[in-house]
C-alpha cells in the first residue's frame, strides 16, 4: 500500500439497508438518500450495491447529482431530487426522467408550467426552516398541487436524532394537519426517524447516514476503514520539536511515524495532538500538527514498526473520530478526499 486506503464494504452498507427496511411498518418501502457521492463513499458502487439489494428510490441533493445517478442505474429507479425543480434544470429533469421534491410556489409554478405531466413530489416545513412551504404557502396552493397528482409529500425532522427533544411531536402533528386526507403518500422519516417508531414512518422513509454506519443508528454495522501507510519512523529525543508550530516534543525518547494523509485527504486538523491511530488492537497517539499530506504518530510500545496504521476501523468508527474532531459523522465522511484510494468489498452475503 503506498496511498491513503479507503476500504467501502458494501456487503455492511446493504445489511444495513435491509435492516431498516425490516425495521419499518408493514408496508412502508425503503428508499436510500445517496447525495454528496453517496456520503462521500462513491455514489456510483454505493447505488448499484442498494438497487442490487431492493432499493427502487433514490433521493439526492440537486439536479446534477441526478444526472450521475440516472447514467449509473439506468431507467427504472425512481431519483428524486431534494433542491427542487432549480431554474435551468427543467431538461435535465425531463430528458433523465428525475422527480424534484417542489419547495416553494415559484417552483411549483416552474414546474407545472414547463413540464405539465411531469412526475414532482412536495417538500413542507413543519418547523425545520430549511426547505418546504409553511402551513400558509402550503394551504394557499394545496388544492392546485394536489389537483396535479404529486408523487409524495416529504418534510424533514429537525432534532430526530434526540428521541425526547419536543420539536419531534410537534413536527409529526403539524405534518399530520398539513397532509391528513389528501390521499397522497406521504414521507417523514430519515434514519432517526425510523428509529422513533411507526408513527414517523407513514409511507416511505429516506435513511442515510444509518446506512453508512454512522449514528443515531447504534446497530449499523461498520461500512467504512481508513488505513494510512507509514512512509518513515525516526527517534526523537526529549527537548526536540514535532510538527509545524512545534506544538509536541516527547519527555522521553521516542520513536515517531510519519504516515502519509493529511487535511488533503479529509483527516481534520482538529484531531491534531487528538487523535488515536491503532496498530491492530494497539493504540497509537497523534502528536504534532496535522499537515496536508502527514500525521506523525508515537509508535513508542510498538515492537515492530508497522507498514500502515488504522484512522478508521473496527476500534474507531466514524463517530468516534467525528467526537475526537469536534463535529458529527457525516463531516467526517462527505470530507473524505476523491484522492483516497477507494477500495470495495462486495460479495457473499
Amino acid at each position: 500500500m503506498s496511498a491513503p486506503t479507503l476500504t467501502i464494504d458494501l456487503n455492511a452498507l446493504t445489511s444495513n439497508w435491509r435492516a431498516l427496511d425490516r425495521g419499518t411498518a408493514s408496508g412502508v418501502q425503503t428508499a436510500a438518500v445517496v447525495k454528496a457521492d453517496a456520503y462521500g463513499l462513491g455514489m456510483p458502487r454505493v447505488a448499484r450495491a442498494l438497487a442490487a439489494a431492493g432499493a427502487r428510490r433514490f433521493f439526492v441533493a440537486f439536479a446534477e447529482e441526478g444526472a450521475v445517478l440516472r447514467q449509473t442505474l439506468g431507467q427504472g429507479p425512481q431519483i428524486c431530487v431534494l433542491s427542487g425543480h432549480m431554474a435551468g434544470d427543467t431538461e435535465m429533469i425531463s430528458d433523465l426522467d428525475l422527480t424534484p421534491m417542489l419547495n416553494s410556489i415559484e417552483q411549483i409554478t416552474r414546474h407545472l408550467e414547463s413540464l405539465p405531466g411531469h412526475p414532482f413530489g412536495a417538500q413542507l416545513d413543519t418547523g425545520m426552516k430549511r426547505y418546504g412551504m409553511d402551513e400558509a404557502e402550503w394551504e394557499a396552493i394545496a388544492p392546485f398541487v394536489l389537483e396535479a397528482s404529486p408523487e409524495m409529500l416529504i418534510s424533514q425532522l429537525a432534532c430526530g436524532d434526540d428521541p425526547d427533544h419536543a420539536q419531534n411531536e410537534a413536527q409529526l402533528a403539524r405534518f399530520h394537519a398539513m397532509t391528513d386526507g389528501t390521499g397522497i403518500p406521504r414521507s417523514l422519516a430519515a434514519t432517526a426517524g425510523i428509529l422513533l417508531g411507526p408513527r414517523y414512518h407513514f409511507d416511505l422513509t429516506r435513511p442515510g447516514i444509518g446506512l453508512f454506519g454512522g449514528y443515531p443508528y447504534e446497530a449499523a454495522l461498520p461500512v467504512v476503514s481508513l488505513s494510512l501507510p507509514v512512509v518513515q519512523a525516526r527517534a526523537v529525543m526529549p527537548g526536540e520539536l514535532v510538527g509545524y508550530s512545534a506544538t509536541w516534543t516527547p519527555e522521553a525518547p521516542s520513536m515517531i511515524a510519519t504516515v502519509l494523509g493529511g487535511y488533503a485527504d479529509g483527516i481534520m486538523r482538529t484531531l491534531s495532538n487528538r487523535a488515536v491511530l491503532w496498530d491492530g488492537d494497539t493504540p497509537c497517539q497523534v502528536v504534532g500538527r496535522i499537515s496536508m499530506d502527514a500525521v506523525t504518530v508515537d509508535i513508542s510500545h510498538l515492537e515492530t514498526i508497522p507498514r500502515s496504521l488504522d484512522l478508521l476501523g473496527p476500534h474507531q468508527k466514524i463517530d468516534d473520530l467525528a467526537q475526537t474532531a469536534g463535529t458529527i459523522a457525516y463531516e467526517i465522511l462527505t470530507g473524505l478526499s476523491s484522492r483516497l484510494e477507494r477500495r470495495y468489498v462486495e460479495g457473499g452475503v
